[in-house]
Parts: structure tokens; C-alpha cells; sequence
């Protein structure tokens, strides 16, 4: 399985002066690990299509890319099963070698996660950064986009709900829980 969000820039990385050009490329085809957070992503497997721009920087590559697909979700409300439309926007740089842009890194600064992603055997992956994207930019807790068909508490939409000034039916509404309690008061 080919993944839409790896590319091939052995070209772009030998290529010096006028010949260092952008190059625009489009890849579709399946998704090679689920993108998203628990109640929204895409499925592994599930179609997405990569536009991108990619930019030579000499020893390293400038990736701005729009993935695009659809999602699968599950409304946070009434658990209803969505299908929203994908669309991420990432910027990323990558280097085909340890000194690009930072020199050498001090040992101190490794693993402190402001690493550029490398080039191996000259190939680029933007799934680590569409993941991170995704997790930026997905809702935690999708909802029905016209609403739920459940019935909500009245004041929910407003945001005013229903103060219970009235003590009469502030005591039918005690949960059973407490019913216990009552004795002691």
C-alpha cells in the first residue's frame, strides 16, 4: 500500500540554482493509519487526497500541503454516526541531513520535540505532522452541524436555564440518591 502523504524529492534535493523550482504534486489513495482523535477521524484505509507545493531549501524541502477526505465521527450528543468533510492545511520543513538549518544540535536540545523531520532514502512523510494537524484542529466532541434530533434540557441552546425559584417542585426534582439523607434534616 503507497501512502498519498509520502513523496519521493530525490530530484528536488539535486537540483541547484534556476533549477530549484517548486513542484506542485496531487496524490490520492489510502489513508496508512487512522487521523484523528477517538471520536473523529479518518479511517485507515479510507481515501484522501494530497495537494501539495513542495519548495527546495538546498539540503531540506518546505512541504505546504491541503489533505482532504472525509471523516468519520459520532455526534458527542446523541451519538449519531457523521461523515464531515476533511480539510488540513499543513506547512512543514524537512531535511536531508543532521546540520540543515540548526547546525549541530546540542544534546541537550534532543528529544525536545522541536526536531525537523528528516528525509529517508529520499522520501518525505507528512503523516506525523497531518496527525499533529488533526489533533490541533478536530473538534474533541463533534455535534450534529443542524442540530440533534434528541430532546435538550430547555435553556440549553440559550445558555438560561430555568432558575427553580418555585421550592414546591425543587422537591420533586431530589434525586433518589439523597432520598436517605431526608431524616437527618
Amino acid at each position: 500500500m503507497t501512502s498519498p502523504l509520502k513523496f519521493n524529492v530525490a530530484d528536488l534535493l539535486r537540483s541547484q540554482g534556476a533549477e530549484a523550482m517548486p513542484e506542485q504534486r496531487s496524490q490520492t489513495g489510502p489513508a496508512p493509519e487512522r487521523i484523528g482523535l477517538s471520536m473523529i477521524a479518518v479511517e485507515k484505509g479510507d481515501d484522501i487526497t494530497v495537494d501539495a507545493t513542495l519548495t527546495p531549501l538546498g539540503s531540506g524541502v518546505l512541504v505546504d500541503a491541503d489533505v482532504t477526505g472525509t471523516l468519520t465521527a459520532q455526534c458527542a450528543r446523541c451519538l449519531r454516526e457523521l461523515h464531515p468533510h476533511l480539510d488540513l492545511h499543513v506547512s512543514q520543513v524537512f531535511s536531508a541531513d543532521d546540520s540543515f538549518v540548526t547546525g549541530d544540535a546540542a544534546p541537550e536540545d534532543l528529544g525536545s520535540g522541536d526536531e525537523i523531520p528528516a528525509i529517508v532514502a529520499d522520501d518525505l512523510d507528512l503523516l506525523q505532522t497531518v496527525i499533529d494537524e488533526a489533533g490541533l484542529n478536530l473538534p474533541f466532541a463533534p455535534v450534529c452541524e443542524e442540530g440533534c434530533e434528541i430532546d435538550t434540557p430547555e435553556g440549553v441552546e440559550t445558555g438560561v436555564l430555568d432558575d427553580g425559584d418555585d421550592a414546591e417542585e425543587e422537591e420533586e426534582k431530589v434525586d433518589p440518591r439523597w432520598s436517605g439523607l431526608e431524616k437527618f434534616l
